[in-house]
């Protein structure tokens, strides 16, 4: 199997993946503060974890958009394996056309679940990502990466309320019963889910029309499970996409490291 590592704004994703199945996944808070022995130890843990030992691992791939902790996590995962991951990055063979006014400022997460989306549906395709920021992007019926739209991260806006608004509690995600609340927290929750499907729902009939196409759709992302159920369209939901998007750049820019 592969190590495959996301870094995210709030989470980074570990997993183990190879053509046959996804092994584990799991994630961790992202925390500036870790040093690369601290991280080391996090993913040594989690495949012990699931019972499977470093000498398993063939390889490794990182894709980041927290900079700053890139070569933290690089250096981590070289001194449990002893390999040097491949990084996402300008440079790397992805097969993916983007046109962007500047494609090299779309973040890695995006080309990533691009890479899997495009393998695994039929174009057009819409791909809903769920983390700190919701993301949407789209490929066209000609696979081109073709843009897309970035709003506020279900939590984020949770949060943001709840430390804004002196007499609103924190709450969970847990799934609602109905959409009319009966009290503050079933309000807020209510609001939140139903609030974030609704603005997906309307964004896709919004997209359909600029293609002139229904397309296929997959959302990802940790937050992802909690809304896709309350969405009138069909959408795919996907915990494993982003590894299976960092397994296909692994083998198409595989090569020896030191």
């Amino acid at each position: 199997m592969i190590l495959a590592i996301d870094l995210g704004n709030s989470n980074i994703v570990i997993g183990g993946i190879d053509n046959t199945r996804t092994y584990f996944v799991e994630r961790v808070t992202t925390n500036h503060g870790k040093t690369e022995l601290e991280y080391a130890v996090n993913i040594k843990d989690i495949m012990e974890i699931h019972n499977y030992s470093l000498s398993e691992i063939e390889g490794a791939i990182v894709s980041s958009v927290v900079p700053p902790l890139t070569e933290v996590v690089i250096t981590a995962v070289k001194k449990i394996t002893g390999k040097t991951p491949l990084l996402v990055g300008p440079g790397m063979k992805t097969g993916l056309n983007i046109k962007m006014d500047n494609p090299k400022t779309v973040g890695s997460d995006l080309i990533v679940d691009a890479v899997a989306a495009l393998k695994d549906y039929p174009s057009p395709i819409i791909i809903i990502d769920m983390g700190t920021a919701t993301t949407m992007s789209v490929i066209d019926q000609a696979g081109n990466y073709t843009g897309g739209i970035i709003f506020p991260g279900l939590r984020v806006s949770l949060d943001s309320l709840s430390s804004r608004a002196a007499q609103l509690p924190y709450i969970g995600l847990n799934n609602p019963t109905k959409i009319i609340g009966k009290n503050t927290i079933d309000c807020m929750r209510n609001g939140i889910l139903y609030g974030n499907a609704a603005m997906i729902d309307g964004v896709i009939d919004r997209m359909e029309e600029e293609l002139k196409a229904s397309a296929s759709i997959v959302a990802t992302g940790g937050l992802a499970a909690a809304v896709v159920p309350l969405c009138r369209h069909e959408i795919h939901y996907d915990d494993a996409l982003l590894l299976k998007g960092l397994l296909i750049l692994y083998e198409k820019n595989n090569q020896e490291t030191l």
